[in-house]
């Protein structure tokens, strides 16, 4: 099928578009979890943002590759809400996203290219889903624990390591500040 008049075409801009917002909406919840004194968290979100932007590269460079033009402008449609939210509600609408697109937008975008004979590009939507269902995972975590206030606590002990310094001990429990920079809880996460 020609590039030009294919849904992939289309497909890759959504994706690049979503994948940007995704990026700046996980960037945006960083920067509230910050301020309220999770650094951990933040520095999780972040992360995530980082990986969004590395797949929206990725896209990008697909259409880079696939269009005839040294310059093209693809329109696309799309809706998306804009909500303010506390930092716990964030954390499980931004694990519900992950699920939702990795489990329907990625594999539906991933069999058009496939059937449209862009194998490369249906591979890449479909690794970009299996990062998106580890990352569902990952915040449904963090979101319970963070709901149930045990961000800093388990049941059997676990190795906490200080994000500042570098600090770790075999705990049930976070301290409350490193013993090593002093830094606040929040700098702390389970290894």
């Amino acid at each position: 099928m020609n590039f030009q008049e294919s849904k992939t075409k289309e497909n890759l801009a959504r994706a690049f578009a979503g994948l940007c917002q995704d990026s700046a909406r996980l960037s945006f919840i960083a920067k509230s979890a910050n301020k309220e004194g999770y650094a951990t968290i933040s520095h999780f979100l972040e992360k995530l943002s980082d990986f969004k932007m590395a797949h929206a590269s990725c896209v990008y460079q697909l259409m880079l590759d696939n269009i005839k033009k040294s310059k093209e402008n693809v329109t696309i449609e799309a809706g998306y809400p804009f909500e303010n939210k506390l930092l716990k509600t964030s954390l499980l609408d931004s694990a519900e996203i992950e699920s939702y697109q990795s489990k329907n937008v990625y594999p539906h975008f991933a069999k058009i290219a496939s059937d449209e004979g862009f194998k490369d590009i249906a591979q890449v939507f479909t690794n970009i889903s299996k990062v998106g269902k580890d990352n569902a995972l990952k915040l449904e975590k963090l979101a319970r624990r963070f709901e149930s206030k045990c961000l800093y606590k388990s049941d059997e002990k676990e190795l906490w390591v200080c994000v500042n310094c570098g600090y770790s001990e075999q705990s049930k429990e976070a301290w409350d500040n490193c013993p090593l920079c002093s830094y606040p809880k929040g700098y702390c996460k389970q290894a």
